[in-house]
């Protein structure tokens, strides 16, 4: 096990120190908004039509997994608004890093190798429904109550649903089509962990004790809430692990840019966000450890 934890958890690790070690010892300022961008509005979609595509999910049959999707980041942020907010933050500053997690630079991969290819289908249901709830909901908390209905220009959220609707005839789709966008896809998920290190070797954490707490914070809400989701929903085994793994990732990135972009706290969000990614390194391996020993 031990091993096999190594070969999962390790080359997430490597590539994402991979791109920290660039960005710290690039001669240049590292700029990683273009590539970033590429990354979210262009080989990001093709992964995920092109994952739905060979890996169709039938939502109808589904819909534990989808419900669970949904109350992994609604039940946190409940029970997050319940509790005064540490450290004198805005709440939206603790309330959306605590909701959305690290399900695309770091659960992507780290789903995907610890669990199979074959489940890149629910993994990607997953990440559509986390940006759908982010580009909505956490938009909406971050910026006050506008933004609510961004979800609609995301191209992610198209390409889950072109993916789903065209499976079915995937067959008759072109194959050049079909190899494009696997081309294009399969650019993703390493861009994503090389980014995140770079970011990370960007940005310093201020206010350590409170990063730390807030951390363990959202740790804690996550041990809450998955007994409740397991209980909750008729879930089958492999949709129990990633449902854990989801609920135990770091906050994610994103949640960075945009409170920089709509001025929520966004130094003490940085620092958050960095330590829980390092957090990750400790925490991840016990979570996939505990996934495949009692589920």
């Amino acid at each position: 096990m031990s091993l096999k934890l190594l070969d999962i958890v390790l080359p997430v690790l490597l590539v994402a120190a991979l791109g920290y070690g660039f960005g710290r010892r690039s001669e240049r300022p590292p700029d990683m908004d273009f590539i970033n961008h590429a990354n979210v509005m262009v080989f990001c979609p093709a992964l995920v039509f092109s994952a739905l595509l060979d890996n169709p999910v039938n939502l109808l049959a589904a819909w534990p997994l989808v419900a669970a999707g949904i109350l992994i980041f609604i039940i946190p942020g409940g029970l997050l608004r319940l509790l005064p907010s540490p450290g004198g933050l805005p709440r939206a500053a603790v309330l959306v890093p605590g909701m959305f997690r690290n399900t695309g630079n770091l659960g992507i991969p780290l789903m995907m190798l610890a669990y199979g290819k074959a489940q890149l289908g629910s993994i990607v249901v997953l990440f559509v429904l986390s940006n759908l709830l982010f580009f909505s909901l956490g938009l909406a908390l971050l910026s006050r109550g506008g933004r609510r209905w961004e979800w609609l220009v995301n191209p992610n959220v198209w390409a889950a649903i072109l993916g789903t609707a065209l499976a079915p005839v995937h067959a008759h789709i072109p194959q050049f089509a079909v190899t494009t966008i696997d081309m294009t896809g399969q650019i993703a998920i390493p861009l994503m962990l090389f980014g995140l290190g770079v970011r990370l070797a960007q940005d310093r954490i201020t206010r350590f004790a409170l990063a730390l707490r807030i951390n363990l914070l959202y740790l804690a809400t996550g041990l809450i809430t998955l007994p409740l989701v397991l209980w909750l929903l008729p879930l089958a085994p492999e949709w129990r692990r990633l449902v854990t793994l989801s609920l135990m990732l770091p906050p994610a990135v994103l949640n960075y840019l945009m409170s920089e972009q709509y001025d929520v706290a966004p130094r003490d969000v940085a620092g958050v966000v960095l330590l829980g990614n390092l957090l990750s390194i400790g925490v991840i391996p016990l979570v996939v450890w505990a996934t495949f020993r009692w589920m």
